[in-house]
């Protein structure tokens, strides 16, 4: 067996950091000051971002189903399960028991036009569907962007008012982060018969970081640290509460219908690539990947195609739960 001659040198090493430790170093006053100075233009330009992040810049209602579309409505008001929020929204009556309930993404509202919601909304409404259109609370004043964890349960209150207006089966379609906070409401409830989740978003770090450097490039450390950080002491939610882990994990026995695009810039494919491919083998998830749309635009760029899928979807499944 060979012989390891322990090194000397690495013992003085020790013993000066031993010693380094006991010692009270102190700074010059000025020193510090200094640091504070540097420092705190960082930690302030951190700070910003997260309070913004929680708080998009969104358009006012700019019409209604009955001018846009040229549908009858009901202007519905319901909380949120845990009594927290108190959301607004629009009924749009079908001549069935199946609800359709839109899920907006983030810097959006009801009508989200880029979709565009209107269009969809009036399909379903000729296809029977009830649908429900609704604002997440985030759209209104004072009111915060919380990554899916209150939107979740507001998500769940409008279920649940679908299901007091009859909805023998309640399917989300999903926008974005929408269509990630249905993902997350499907962990909690088994009122969802059926989901189509266009361009999913997920806020685990790699996605905020890769939209925040969109915005400014900054290095991933420490500006997703400090961001992270101080995301909660601004609105009020730790990023780390989002259950990205239990999301991507999970095997969902619901019907799903993943839509994604490979030049998605905000929600990157494989994320809902390996989301997929993680599902049971039942037929129940599908995936559709096109190859050359930017976020929540397949619609716009494939839009007979995108119909006929995501309705023969919807139909299929619609009779499964019957």
């Amino acid at each position: 067996m060979k012989t390891v001659t322990f090194n000397p040198l690495l013992r003085q090493f020790e013993n000066a950091v031993k010693i380094g430790a006991r010692a009270k170093i102190r700074l010059p006053k000025w020193v510090t000051a200094v640091a504070i100075l540097l420092l705190a233009p960082i930690l302030a330009f951190h700070g910003y971002i997260a309070w913004t992040l929680g708080r998009p810049v969104i358009a006012p209602l700019m019409s209604n189903p009955l001018e846009a579309i040229g549908v009858d409505y009901e202007d519905v008001t319901f909380p949120s399960v845990n009594g927290r929020s108190i959301l607004n929204g629009w009924y749009i009556p079908g001549d069935s028991a199946q609800t359709v309930v839109f899920s907006h993404g983030y810097g959006a509202n009801r009508e989200e036009s880029w979709v565009p919601m209107y269009e969809l909304a009036n399909a379903l409404h000729q296809l029977q569907y009830n649908v429900l259109m609704f604002d997440y609370g985030f759209v209104q004043p004072g009111r915060v962007v919380t990554g899916g964890i209150q939107e979740t349960q507001e998500l769940l209150g409008a279920i649940q008012l679908a299901k007091h207006k009859g909805a023998e089966n309640v399917f989300v379609w999903g926008f974005s982060m929408g269509a990630g906070t249905a993902l997350q409401a499907a962990l909690v409830t088994k009122e969802i018969s059926g989901m189509i989740l266009d361009s999913t978003y997920l806020l685990d770090p790699d996605t905020l970081y890769m939209n925040v450097k969109q915005q400014i490039d900054l290095p991933r450390f420490p500006s997703l640290a400090l961001i992270r950080f101080f995301f909660p002491i601004f609105n009020g939610v730790s990023l780390s509460q989002v259950p990205t882990h239990d999301v991507k994990t999970t095997h969902y026995e619901l019907p799903i219908y993943l839509i994604h695009s490979k030049k998605d810039s905000k929600a990157d494919y494989r994320l809902i690539e390996a989301l997929y491919e993680n599902q049971p083998d039942n037929g129940n998830t599908k995936f559709w990947l096109v190859s050359n749309s930017k976020h929540e635009l397949i619609y716009r760029a494939h839009k007979k195609e995108y119909m006929r899928r995501a309705t023969t979807f919807l139909q299929s499944i619609t009779q499964g739960a019957r």
